[in-house]
């Protein structure tokens, strides 16, 4: 297994590495006070929560996005994935980002999961200008305080079921017992102990999303970013996997954040953005008790 995990880590172009960008590489973090930062500002996250669940008081800003845009150039033509646009996220929300093909959804994921920085305005996370951190940081901020869930899942095709859990936890360098304790346990939660062993070609499509669920819990994240995480599976699997967010967040007030562009996912979620070419459309509120 350690083997194996080694040669993971090393390969750049694996789907999970290449997507989330070398998440928690040690190689990144250039020093201590890297560390420290990531801490506190986890710490400070913790702190607020709590805070907000005892006082009543309204929900703190976990993310935001002031005037961002995202400009691709192709050739001597620019292309705007996103503009002007203007989103407040709270801590413990479940936001749905709801949009066709092509609205700019998917852009606004890159962003918010820190995969990315805008080429116009400010995106913030916990009052901090994404655009003035270091890559040390915004990896340490993926691999700490973002657990990520792909439509395709992503998962690594060498690595059994139990050892793609563990993943993030062996980027983060955690003890190997620990990382077998605690993937085995996510595991039960999703139900899929007597499938540890096996490797994902070995797993229905639903099993391996479960995985990826699973992977993405692994270092207890307060967000969870997910991708279209119904695309790919049937109707009875699909609606599974979103009791399972909804329960995330209402039982362990996880942020739970869903780009998705079927308006029937969104009955879960405490609000609505709506986005179309690019820019908010309207934001709906479907629980205002939430807010």
């Amino acid at each position: 297994m350690e083997e194996n995990l080694t040669n993971v880590k090393n390969k750049s172009s694996d789907d999970y590495i290449e997507i989330v960008k070398n998440i928690t590489d040690k190689a990144n973090v250039e020093n201590k006070s890297s560390d420290d930062s990531i801490k506190i500002f986890k710490n400070v996250i913790d702190k607020s929560n709590v805070e907000n669940n005892s006082s009543g008081k309204n929900p703190e800003t976990l993310m935001r996005l002031t005037d961002v845009w995202k400009i691709y150039k192709m050739g001597e033509v620019e292309f705007a994935a996103l503009k002007n646009v203007d989103l407040e996220i709270f801590h413990g929300e479940f936001i749905a980002i709801l949009g066709p093909s092509g609205s700019g959804k998917s852009t606004m994921m890159n962003l918010l999961g820190c995969l990315d920085l805008p080429s116009k305005g400010v995106v913030e996370l916990n009052n901090k200008d994404i655009s003035k951190m270091k890559e040390s940081e915004l990896a340490q901020i993926r691999g700490q305080l973002i657990g990520f869930i792909f439509q395709q899942f992503n998962l690594i095709p060498t690595l059994n079921t139990i050892e793609n859990v563990m993943l993030p936890l062996e980027f983060q360098e955690a003890d190997s017992d620990f990382s077998w304790k605690r993937a085995e346990a996510l595991l039960e939660v999703v139900t899929l102990s007597d499938k540890k062993y096996n490797l994902p070609s070995q797993l229905s499509g639903g099993q391996r999303q479960r995985v990826a669920i699973a992977r993405s819990l692994a270092v207890d994240p307060k967000v969870i970013l997910a991708d279209e995480p119904t695309g790919n599976l049937d109707s009875e699997t699909g609606n599974y996997i979103l009791e399972f967010l909804s329960n995330l967040h209402k039982n362990e007030g996880k942020t739970i954040i869903m780009i998705t562009h079927d308006p029937a996912l969104t009955k879960y979620a405490d609000r609505v953005v709506h986005i179309r070419d690019g820019m908010v459309d309207s934001i709906e509120i479907k629980n205002s008790e939430a807010m």
